[in-house]
C-alpha cells in the first residue's frame, strides 16, 4: 500500500461522529444538523427536465474534455459573470465531476517529483481536500492562518522566502470556507506578485462564488482580478467552480476548471488516464444550469432571508458577523469548541462543526479553536428554530455572549 495514505487525517465529519458518540438530542426534540455544507434547497426544474430528456446519453462513452456545447456554456457564463474577454473553449475551460474531485487531482498533475521538498500552501482553516491532495502528491502542506487578528485574510508574510521558493501550488478559497471572506483586488495583486517571483501555480476554489447578499456586488473572482490587473493569458492561474452550491445539485457532481491553457492541457492529459469523464446526461443538465440565472437569483434570496432572520438571534450571544459570501457563520464560542458542540447537541439537538476540525495547529496555535461552523442550509423555519435553541442554550448555560 502507498505509505502516504498513513499521513491522511480523519475527515472532519468522521471526527465529529466520534466526538458525539453516545450523545442524542433531548427526548421529543427534532435534531437539526447544521454541521455539513450540503445545499438542501430543491434542485431547479430546468435541470430535472434536462436530465429526464437525455437518458439516451447513458448509451455512449463521454469525452474527457466534455462537449463543445458544455465548454461553451461555461465559457459564456464566465465572460458574463466576471466581465472577461473571450474564453477559448478548446483550451481554457475543462468540465470536471465536481470541484472536489478536480481540486484533489490537480495537485497530482502539478507537483514535480524531481524537486526536493515541494510545498503546497493553503489557508488555515481550510477545506481538507487541499491537505490530502498535497500529501498524496508527495508535497508537504504549509498553512497561512486566518484569524480575527488579521481580519481572516491570507497572512502571506507568515512564510519565509525559503518556503515561498519551494511552494509549487497555492490553494486559495474565495469566498472562504468557513469564514466567508472574499479576497480584495489588492490581495490578489500581492499573491500574483509572489507567484511571478517564485513561479508557483494558484488554484482558486470559488465554489461559493454565487452565494452572496447584494445583487449589485458579486464577489471578485481570480480571473476577474487578473484581468483588472492587466494580466492576459491567466499565467499560472486556474479557477475551480461548481453547480453544487450555485444550483443546488450536489448530487450531479458537475463543475469546471478554467484558466491557464498550458496547465489545462497537461491536466487534460492526466484526466484522460484518470477516467473521470462527465456523463452526457449530466453535461446536458449542466448546460441548462449554466445558461440560466433566474434560479440562481432565487437561491440567493433564500439564503439572504435566512441570514437576515438568524443574525439578530445569534449575534447577542455568539461572536458572529455577516460573511462576505457563502452560507456559513463562523461563530466564536464561549468555551472550547469541542465542549460547546457536545453540550449544544445534548441540550438542544442542534449539531454544528467544531472549528478545530477544519484547521491545523501551527506554531502552537490552532486558528479554528474556539469557533464553530454553522451551515444555514436547512429551510428558513428550521434555521430560525435552531438559532433560537442555540441562543437560549448560550444564555442559560453561560449567561453571556462569546
Amino acid at each position: 500500500m502507498n505509505p502516504r495514505l498513513d499521513l491522511l487525517q480523519p475527515y472532519p465529519f468522521a471526527r465529529l461522529r466520534e466526538l458525539l458518540a453516545g450523545l442524542e438530542a433531548p427526548a421529543g426534540v427534532k435534531p437539526v444538523p447544521l454541521y455539513i455544507g450540503e445545499p438542501r434547497h430543491p434542485a431547479p426544474e430546468l435541470v430535472r427536465e434536462a436530465l429526464a430528456a437525455n437518458f439516451g446519453g447513458l448509451s455512449s462513452y463521454p469525452a474527457t474534455q466534455g462537449s463543445a456545447d458544455l465548454r461553451g456554456a461555461i465559457a459564456r457564463w464566465l465572460e458574463r459573470r466576471y466581465d472577461l474577454p473571450a474564453i477559448d473553449v478548446e483550451r481554457e475551460v475543462l468540465p470536471v465531476n465536481g470541484s472536489r474531485e478536480a481540486l484533489f487531482s490537480f495537485a497530482q498533475a502539478i507537483i514535480d517529483p524531481r524537486k526536493p521538498a515541494p510545498l503546497i500552501a493553503s489557508p488555515n482553516p481550510f477545506y481538507q481536500i487541499y491537505e490530502g491532495a498535497a500529501l498524496l502528491a508527495g508535497a508537504r502542506p504549509v498553512f497561512l492562518a486566518q484569524t480575527p487578528a488579521n481580519g481572516f485574510s491570507l497572512d502571506l508574510a507568515s512564510l519565509s522566502d525559503e518556503q515561498w521558493a519551494r511552494v509549487e501550488l497555492f490553494y486559495v478559497c474565495s469566498p472562504a470556507n468557513p469564514t466567508g471572506r472574499v479576497l480584495t483586488l489588492d490581495e490578489w495583486r500581492a499573491l500574483f506578485e509572489l507567484a511571478d517571483r517564485h513561479d508557483f501555480v494558484i488554484a482558486s476554489d470559488e465554489c461559493y462564488s454565487e452565494i452572496y447578499f447584494d445583487e449589485a456586488r458579486p464577489p471578485l473572482g481570480a480571473l476577474e482580478a487578473a484581468h483588472k490587473l492587466g494580466r492576459p493569458g491567466w499565467k499560472n492561474l486556474v479557477v475551480f467552480s461548481s453547480l453544487s452550491k450555485r444550483s443546488n445539485v450536489p448530487g450531479m457532481r458537475s463543475g469546471f476548471v478554467a484558466g491557464d491553457a498550458e496547465l489545462l492541457s497537461r491536466f487534460l492529459l492526466y484526466r484522460t488516464y484518470h477516467g473521470c469523464a462527465m456523463s452526457p446526461m449530466i453535461q446536458a443538465a449542466s448546460i441548462a444550469a449554466w445558461r440560466d440565472e433566474v434560479h440562481v437569483r432565487e437561491n440567493r434570496k433564500l439564503y439572504r432571508d435566512k441570514f437576515a432572520a438568524v443574525l439578530p438571534i445569534l449575534e447577542p450571544w455568539l461572536g458572529i458577523a455577516m460573511p462576505d459570501a457563502g452560507f456559513y457563520f463562523w461563530a466564536a464560542t464561549p468555551v472550547d469548541d469541542l465542549a460547546f458542540t457536545r453540550e449544544l447537541l445534548a441540550a438542544t439537538g442542534v449539531t454544528v462543526l467544531p472549528g478545530q476540525f477544519l484547521s491545523r495547529e501551527v506554531g502552537g496555535s490552532n486558528p479554528g479553536q474556539g469557533f464553530v461552523r454553522i451551515a444555514l442550509v436547512a429551510e428558513l423555519a428550521e434555521c430560525v428554530d435552531a438559532a433560537r435553541r442555540i441562543a437560549g442554550f448560550v444564555e442559560h448555560r453561560y449567561g453571556a455572549r462569546a
